[in-house]
């Protein structure tokens, strides 16, 4: 009895240990693979899954989240013979399992061989210039290459980015000089064209106030033609009137010719900028009938107006 209690107590117990080895649970952002004597059958997503012991087993355990990959720095000659280092990185996910566990042998370093190879490829066909500034497009070419030559392996390129591209320390030195001759050299282009807008902006300035001084000048001549004209016009009327007078006989009018002039030489003599003390005679009777000549003048003019 004893030794048919333990026979069964054994094989309980590799019961037990088959069922439990049979039992796989994948963990979410894993796939594992199948192999039934050694060959591939099928794919376990994370969950819970069984198998048959001792018949089949787990083949490879991927990761099918996305991984990133370091590109180590490598030397590269562009085509006008600079040499550079470059360094970048590798966006990539495993989309099918099965492809990538039994397609290619260390998938990680393949895609990083094949990435180190294309950098070279693509990057050795451009100048410095453009490897510096057009790093999007580098970026394009080398996921759409890369991308293509591990479709085959079951995973995907999201993304190849370029670190680092480190010129020679002389060749940036040039690049600094050149770059500090062009800025140099657009400085003194911006300052020539300020100059000559000032000075196209002066003698618009000096022209505008030229014709405006001509055109004040004209106004101004205008004005004193036209005033010298209302002048002589005056003295013209003021003269016929005198004139019509002395033919009427008139005597008054004479006076009042002479009293104007005397009185006016008297307000020249008076208003002389001299400091001159002048002695001359002065007959008031004659400046008072002259005023008198001028009053009677008057009256006469008033009394035809009346009529």
């Amino acid at each position: 009895m004893e030794l048919i209690s333990i026979f069964v107590l054994v094989v309980v117990g590799l019961v037990v240990v088959l069922v439990a080895s049979g039992v796989k649970v994948v963990p979410q952002g894993m796939e594992w693979t199948v192999e039934r004597f050694g060959r591939y059958t099928r794919t376990m997503e994370p969950g819970l899954h069984f198998i048959t012991p001792m018949v089949e087993r787990v083949g490879a355990r991927m990761n099918v989240m996305e991984e990133v990959l370091d590109v180590p720095s490598q030397e590269i000659i562009t085509r006008d013979n600079a040499m550079v280092k470059v360094d970048g990185v590798v966006f990539y996910q495993v989309l099918d399992a099965a492809k990538a566990a039994y397609e290619v042998r260390q998938l990680e370093l393949a895609i990083l061989n094949l990435t180190m190879t294309n950098i070279r490829t693509v990057m050795g066909g451009m100048d410095l210039d453009e490897l510096l500034s057009q790093r999007d497009k580098i970026n394009a070419q080398l996921m759409a290459v890369v991308d293509d030559a591990t479709t085959p392996w079951g995973v995907k390129v999201t993304r190849i980015e370029i670190k680092d591209i480190a010129p020679p320390r002389d060749l940036v030195d040039s690049m600094a000089r050149q770059m500090k001759a062009e800025r140099d050299k657009r400085a003194a282009v911006l300052e020539a064209e300020g100059l000559r807008q000032a000075a196209v902006l002066r003698a618009e300035g000096e022209k505008q106030a030229v014709i405006l001084a001509a055109e004040g000048r004209r106004e101004a001549a205008y004005r004193d033609a036209e005033a010298r004209e209302r002048e002589a016009e005056a003295e013209a009327k003021a003269t016929a009137m005198v004139s019509e007078a002395i033919a009427r006989g008139s005597v008054h009018a004479v006076n009042y010719f002479v009293a104007q002039r005397y009185v006016q030489a008297l307000e020249n003599i008076a208003s002389a900028p001299n400091q001159k003390l002048v002695l001359m005679p002065l007959e008031a009777a004659g400046v008072i009938g002259a005023l008198g000549g001028v009053a009677e003048l008057a009256k006469e003019a008033m009394a035809k107006g009346g009529r």
